[in-house]
């Protein structure tokens, strides 16, 4: 696949053409809705269904996130990289591989676009549209959660990246399926995911008090994980 993308541009798979930055918004503001509609309906949907068994409700939520990721992923990747995630658009920006003006667009239109998504799931499912969680989730093992859950999803895109781009979708859809129970927190690993599962009073909520100590995590999880890949990743010649 030739590779015609900008330089300094970064995405998850090789465009096949080269977009402008309203068509990489637009895919990013696209993918993140969505992924947020999956997060919240599926959750909707499983505490509805589970008979009051969290166990089987979260099942349901970590199927489908993972496997709406993939389609998404492979869809969106070759328009914007398919980041859906300010931590990972920074991951870029401080490899230099996304401009920070950029960077900063990305990050608007994903946290838009986030609480957008999970306004539509409410639609869906006929709850009121606007809400506040009351679903605390503090403490230090908390923070420690969202810290190894980003380190690992930031770490996995880089490694993927470098090794078998092509499988990028894969990767990233069964690290976070995994990191859905590995994890304390359940692997949110995404500050815009954070914010807008802020206003769903759902299954898959978040109160406002806990989630800055989230995002903190999540920003040095990322930060963390591209200093940790710069050498790992880094060739050597013998």
């Amino acid at each position: 696949m030739r590779d015609v993308r900008a330089a300094g541009d970064a995405s998850l798979e090789p465009p096949l053409e080269a977009y402008g930055l309203a068509h990489r918004l637009a895919a990013e503001a696209l993918g993140t809705g969505l992924l947020l509609a999956i997060v919240i309906g599926s959750g909707i949907m499983g505490q509805r269904l589970a008979g009051g068994n969290d166990a089987i409700a979260l099942l349901g939520n970590t199927l489908a996130t993972g496997a709406g990721l993939v389609v998404l992923i492979t869809v969106l990747g070759p328009i914007s990289g398919a980041h859906f995630n300010p931590a990972v658009t920074i991951a870029f920006a401080m490899r230099r591989e996304i401009s920070w003006p950029r960077a900063v667009a990305y990050v608007a239109v994903q946290v838009v676009a986030g609480i957008a998504g999970v306004w539509l799931a409410h639609a869906m499912f006929a709850e009121p549209i606007l809400q506040i969680s009351t679903k605390l989730r503090g403490g230090p093992a908390q923070g420690l959660a969202e810290f190894v859950a980003t380190f690992g999803l930031v770490g996995s895109i880089l490694g993927s990246l470098r090794f078998r781009a092509e499988a990028t979708p894969w990767i990233v859809g069964l690290y976070i399926t995994s990191a859905y129970w590995f994890t304390a927190s359940t692997s949110f690993a995404n500050p815009a995911v954070t914010i807008a599962r802020s206003l769903s009073n759902s299954f898959a909520g978040i109160s406002p008090s806990s989630a800055p100590l989230f995002i903190a995590a999540q920003l040095a999880g990322a930060v963390a994980a591209v200093t940790g890949a710069g050498w790992l990743l880094r060739g050597r010649a013998r």
